[in-house]
């Protein structure tokens, strides 16, 4: 007994007869007959009647018939959730953060990927710098959100949208008396970075605006925790925009009037990826992000 068999028995009862059930599959209906013989003599019932009136269902066979129905749903169901997937419109994308979307423009880029496509589901990981990029390699990312200073080679990329940078500040420093901050300004502090062993970009990143002769107090920790040594007076930090908006206690922010005072934000993904929901993602924040004038 395989597929066919119950195919073909649904459509011969629904037919209620064999000459119609083989116009409808375009075979012999002696063909269909033998099928049903032969599961029959499988399963030890008479399923149908057979006479005049044409074939119908004996007591046994409806009791089958309920079985049978069953079975061909789901296999119809492992089809569609297949043809689903290989189009791209349902599945998962596991998508790497460096920053967490707290803001603008990422909170509304995201969140009009899963009003289309509510069928894919997506989860975020706030991975550092290197962790973004073993999990891609070790395909547990399917793409990640990183800083285009930290782009490496093996994967690709798509700018999303830039961000204007601001200093961060303990509500009590003598630059929070200032409206607009420059680089020269910042140079005098002491500024804090997250830095692990294994990952210094954000400190080479900063140096970049700042200078190598600034001093850096590095720390492995979570930008929620340096935000609250910035709030102690321990020094001060460096934010996008979007950051800016989420309050810490004693913490305040300023924008820094320098025409290069801004990050830019791309999507990575490897180009080996056969997944066909990253593929739709990519194309759509790429879309997207150009549409509204993001970068």
């Amino acid at each position: 007994m395989d597929f066919t068999d119950l195919r073909y028995l649904l459509v011969a009862i629904e037919a209620g007869n064999l000459l119609r059930a083989g116009e409808l599959l375009g075979i012999k209906p002696s063909t269909i007959s033998r099928r049903l013989t032969r599961m029959e003599d499988e399963v030890g019932v008479t399923i149908v009647e057979r006479g005049a009136f044409g074939i119908r269902p004996t007591v046994a066979g409806r009791e089958v018939m309920v079985q049978v129905r069953r079975a061909l749903d789901s296999f119809d169901n492992v089809l569609q959730a297949g043809k689903s997937i290989g189009a791209g419109k349902s599945g998962r994308i596991r998508l790497g953060v460096r920053m967490p979307p707290v803001g603008q423009p990422l909170q509304s880029l995201l969140g009009s990927w899963t009003e289309q496509n509510p069928a894919v589901m997506l989860t975020l990981h706030e991975l550092n710098d290197d962790e973004l990029y073993e999990g891609l390699a070790g395909r547990t990312l399917d793409a990640a959100l990183v800083t285009a200073h930290t782009l490496r080679s093996g994967a690709n990329a798509v700018p999303i949208y830039r961000e204007p940078m601001m200093a961060a500040l303990a509500q009590g420093h003598p630059l929070a008396r200032h409206d607009l901050l420059t680089w020269q300004m910042l140079r005098e502090q002491t500024v804090l970075t997250q830095d692990w062993d294994y990952s210094h970009a954000a400190r080479m990143f900063y140096a970049s605006f700042l200078g190598v002769g600034t001093r850096f107090s590095s720390h492995p920790a979570s930008k929620q925790s340096i935000m609250a040594l910035v709030g102690a007076g321990l020094g001060i930090t460096l934010v996008v925009k979007s950051q800016s908006e989420v309050t810490f206690p004693g913490v305040v922010y300023r924008p820094i009037g320098e025409d290069n005072a801004w990050v830019q934000v791309e999507l990575a993904w490897l180009p080996t990826s056969q997944e066909a929901a990253v593929g739709r993602f990519v194309a759509f924040l790429r879309d997207e992000a150009r549409s509204r004038g993001l970068f």
